[in-house]
């Protein structure tokens, strides 16, 4: 069974590299353009998704027009396709190649959050190319970071993005397993890099507003920079029109620590979120608008989510019925 495994894993490792080989060789304009067709055709093809994605924009954004939600959406799908066709580029790029390709947007701050040896804490979203900055940031900062990340539930495909991340000496850190690995990685000075923008279950999370309208938010970030005194910044990395990439840093954030831990974390986490949105408003094109954000607070807006759950409930209810009667 292992050796199977072994040899469907090394596999996969050699389709991809054939892949990733002739992926390298085309321009980027090429590129974008494979990418922004792939993204045009899953918008058709996926009726479900092409939905969550239109409704999101319609609640974020109630002044647009129809026109307006329409046009953005496709163009949320195409911004999706040149991702997946730049993470598979960026796995065979040299270093030189990817520094070159990024930009970066106050990188005063990244300097000066870096003067107090507490580590950093980097607060992002699935904004732009958020899987640049575990390649750019150790070529670029010539400091570690480690990047917090949920287990892919294909471990070949998870073997893979984590050989990606890793490539420059970026460390992952599972997410299922995370708190005392994050502690260590802020304690030995390192940069933190969470994506915060998604929810997270009610008792792991605060309730706090993201455009205007509630959501559950992981409160990780800001327990961990309040435990460790560590700075918080806010970095996006956005894809300009030529190809190459902006990674806008904000100033370094200091929380909040009044002694309220509940209070403490419900502000701090808000203040990383309002950062997240402002940016988002910038480049809403570049946002993963799929997820389904407001579900918690707001169920009705996925009126189908609510029907699939209410199946796969009677489906178990009966299942365990029929379990019962038969013992």
């Amino acid at each position: 069974m292992a050796n199977t495994r072994l040899l469907l894993l090394k596999g996969f490792e050699d389709l991809l590299d054939r892949l990733r080989t002739f992926i390298a060789r085309i321009s980027y304009g090429r590129l974008a353009a494979m990418g922004r067709l792939a993204g045009l055709l899953i918008y058709y093809v996926d009726v479900r998704h092409r939905r969550i994605v239109r409704r999101n924009l319609a609640f974020a954004y109630p002044d647009w027009t129809k026109a307006q939600v329409k046009e953005i959406s496709g163009r949320i799908f195409q911004n999706l396709g040149t991702t997946l066709m730049e993470i598979c580029q960026m796995t065979c790029l040299s270093g030189d190649e990817i520094i070159k390709r990024v930009k970066v947007n106050g990188e005063e701050h990244i300097r000066e959050a870096l003067e107090y040896h507490k580590g950093v804490v980097l607060v992002s979203a699935h904004l732009g190319n958020w899987e640049v900055v575990p390649l750019f940031w150790p070529l670029y900062f010539k400091t570690p970071i480690a990047v917090v990340a949920r287990e892919l539930e294909s471990r070949l495909v998870d073997h893979w993005v984590c050989r990606l991340r890793s490539r420059f000496g970026g460390e992952v850190i599972y997410k299922e397993t995370a708190m005392p690995e994050m502690i260590r990685a802020l304690r030995a000075d390192k940069a933190l890099a969470i994506l915060i923008d998604q929810g997270t279950k009610s008792s792991l999370g605060v309730k706090i507003k993201f455009f205007d309208r509630y959501v559950t938010a992981t409160s990780g970030a800001a327990l961990l920079a309040m435990r460790c005194k560590s700075p918080v910044l806010p970095g996006f990395c956005v894809r300009n029109g030529d190809g190459t990439f902006t990674l806008h840093l904000d100033k370094p954030m200091f929380l909040k620590r009044t002694g309220d831990l509940r209070r403490d974390l419900v502000e701090n986490t808000q203040t990383m979120t309002d950062a997240i949105e402002a940016m988002v408003r910038q480049y809403p094109e570049q946002w993963f608008w799929v997820h389904k954000r407001w579900r918690k607070y707001y169920p009705d807006l996925y009126p189908e989510d609510i029907a699939r759950r209410k199946a796969r409930r009677e489906k178990k209810n009966k299942k365990r019925a029929r379990e019962i009667s038969a013992a």
